[in-house]
């Protein structure tokens, strides 16, 4: 018998007990799949083995980590017992590494392409020499200096490289009688008065100095090139004598060459590698590591805007060749070393129980759980940091190299090869450092591959002197009136020096009449649209077909509609946003945060102890979002 609970409410009747014939039937259980085939037997005389391990892991309970840290010890005799049971103090047959001999293929860059490089692309790419020019001067470099006397631009620098002229010839004995000569036929000459009338203050007066006070180098410049040295010792108005053709001739050219060299500039328009569409620098190098033609390593940096190249910036891009199979400056390097432990400012002691620096309190650390990057570190330097030695390798600058072995020797005379990362007869690896990757191509979504075995060293600077920005363009969405606009915030004026461009045209009176015309009445206007200021320029969006078959969204420069009904193209008057006249910027490349592009004077030196001066451009991030004011249909009523 069987019995319930007196309150059990499946049955109102007797609560007492339940026959077991009354039980309900259980339904019967349904027919379980048949178990898998058994794996096949291994083949005759090998042995199936199972790997297995315990991984034991200690962890704290607390947050803070100076109990678990200070590894205290309350008997340090039964610690030391259990060591010896447990064999800890049995040496280990294992050597320390005393002799390193690295065998690697080096190559130098040979070849360079300024500007955006399509794939499948073969071209015979300029040569390239990275020991005597930095790659950011080569990427970066703008035209700076003017072309001739009719370019209103740099009067100062031309005053100036005028000026020094007249100190090379005071140095000669014979070319020192004709200075006055040479300030009457090169003298500054006074502006067109529209030009003048539209300059600032700051110009003005400087041309009010030097007009025909001073030789004009645009002038000197463009003589020299045009008409040769010839043209300038036999010229009428300075009266030049024979005997002294000679040295006034010697002189002109070392003054042209120094003048030549001041700034460093595309020597023609295809040399520029800025990508007005995107606002960013691209570049692709190349070198070729062996005698096969298709030994190629072409690297690609698609996006630099921020004036740093380094290693990362770069991605190998297989899918083009620069034509740099006729380059052989590869060659075989092979270095013997000693290695050294890898030692590091706050890496933990090499033995566990060896006094650690008191300056040094991991413990300490503001480290929060979310703080994934320094917990990490933290981890390394204090598990994993204490079995790691340097072999050094001397690299030339702009070198590309892959290493083909590593033969260490311990000290017990034991030799090891150790394989490169990424050489076939190696499993994939699960883990490196340092590795360039293969580039990713828009509408590529496969993930990016890194490039095993290749080391870059660019021919990068390390420091150099900025000026203030002479040219500043702010890029920022309107969502009032939806569009995006260009903002010329600062020119260069003519002297070299920042000068904020302003618009004082109003948007409206008070009267609402566009044109300022006081009516007397009091009735409502309807006022077609208000007034931009003329340094806004609209970038209003246009859909353009794209590759098989897309549609892809551009910002367009485009006109403002006027008060009258009238459409009117605002001009900007930089150099930023003139480089293309028919300016398409990628829809992506203004985002809601908006953009800041600068111009920039750079000096550095090179590794030759070279000065190179340079035009470069910047970009960072906005503002964000702005309104111009622009409003469509208003009824304006006069107060």
């Amino acid at each position: 018998m069987i019995k319930k609970r007196p309150d059990d409410p499946t049955d109102p009747g007797d609560p007492g007990t339940l026959d077991p014939g009354d039980t309900p039937e259980r339904p019967p259980r349904p027919d379980l799949p048949p178990p898998p085939p058994p794996p096949p037997l291994p083949p005759e005389g090998v042995t199936p083995s199972i790997t297995s391990w315990t991984h034991l892991e200690v962890r704290s309970r607390q947050a803070d980590m100076r109990v678990s840290l200070s590894a205290r010890v309350f008997d340090p005799l039964w610690l030391m017992a259990r060591q010896w049971q447990l064999g800890e103090y049995q040496g280990e047959d294992t050597g320390m590494p005393v002799l390193a001999r690295v065998r690697a293929q080096t190559t130098m860059l040979s070849r360079i392409h300024l500007g955006e490089l399509p794939a499948n692309t073969i071209t015979q790419a300029a040569a390239y020499d990275p020991q005597r020019m930095p790659l950011e001067v080569m990427v970066e470099r703008q035209r700076t200096r003017p072309a001739n006397a009719d370019d209103a631009r740099m009067l100062r620098l031309s005053v100036e490289a005028g000026l020094h002229f007249l100190l090379m010839i005071d140095q000669q004995p014979l070319s020192r009688r004709y200075r006055a000569a040479f300030i009457r036929r090169f003298a500054l000459q006074r502006p067109d008065k529209l030009v003048l009338t539209q300059a600032d203050e700051e110009t003005r007066r400087f041309v009010e100095t030097m007009v025909g006070r001073a030789p004009d180098a645009r002038i000197l410049a463009e003589l020299l090139r045009t008409g040769g040295v010839e043209q300038l010792v036999t010229d009428s108005t300075l009266k030049i004598a024979m005997a002294d053709r000679a040295e006034v001739g010697q002189t002109a050219i070392r003054w042209l060459a120094w003048y030549d060299t001041l700034f460093s500039e595309p020597v023609q328009v295809s040399d520029d590698a800025w990508n007005p569409a995107r606002m960013e620098y691209a570049v692709t190098v190349a070198g070729q590591l062996s005698e096969e033609r298709f030994d190629q390593r072409p690297l690609t940096a698609s996006e630099f805007y921020d004036g740093h190249l380094d290693w990362s910036s770069f991605d190998l891009d297989l899918e083009v060749n620069l034509g740099s199979e006729q380059d052989n400056r590869f060659e075989v390097v092979t270095e013997t070393t000693v290695p050294a432990p890898v030692v590091f400012r706050g890496a933990p002691a090499a033995r566990y129980w060896e006094f650690e620096d008191a300056r040094i309190e991991y413990g300490l650390m503001p480290v929060g759980p979310t703080d994934l990057a320094q917990l990490l570190m933290i981890e390394y330097a204090n598990s994993y940091g204490n079995d790691w030695f340097v072999v050094p390798l001397s690299l030339p600058v702009g070198s590309l190299t892959a290493i083909n072995s590593l033969v260490v020797s311990d000290s017990f005379g034991v030799r090891a090869l150790l394989r490169p990362i990424g050489d076939p007869a190696l499993p994939a690896a699960n883990w490196s450092m340092y590795q360039l990757a293969h580039i990713q191509r828009p509408g590529n979504q496969a993930p990016m591959k890194p490039a095993a075995n290749l080391f870059f060293l660019p021919p990068a600077l390390g420091n150099s002197l900025q000026s203030l920005p002479v040219e500043e363009v702010l890029f920022l969405r309107d969502e009032i009136a939806n569009l995006a606009w260009a903002i010329e915030q600062s020119l260069e004026s003519p002297v070299e020096q920042p000068v904020p461009r302003t618009d004082t045209t109003p948007r409206v009176d008070s009267a609402g009449d566009p044109d300022g015309a006081a009516s007397g009445d009091a009735l409502a206007r309807y006022l077609l649209s208000t007034r931009v200021p003329k340094h806004w320029i609209p970038l209003p969006t246009v859909q353009l077909p794209g590759s098989a078959g897309t549609v892809v969204t551009r910002l367009r420069r485009g006109a403002v509609l006027q008060p009258d009904g009238s459409q009117q193209v605002h001009q900007a008057e930089g150099e930023v946003l003139n480089k293309d006249p028919h300016l398409l910027l990628f829809d992506e490349e203004v985002p809601r945060e908006g953009i800041h592009v600068t111009r920039h004077y750079q000096l550095a030196r090179w590794i030759d102890g070279s000065t190179w001066a340079w035009m470069a451009l910047r970009k960072t991030v906005g503002r964000g979002e702005g309104s111009s004011g622009l409003r469509f249909d208003s009824v304006i009523t006069q107060e």
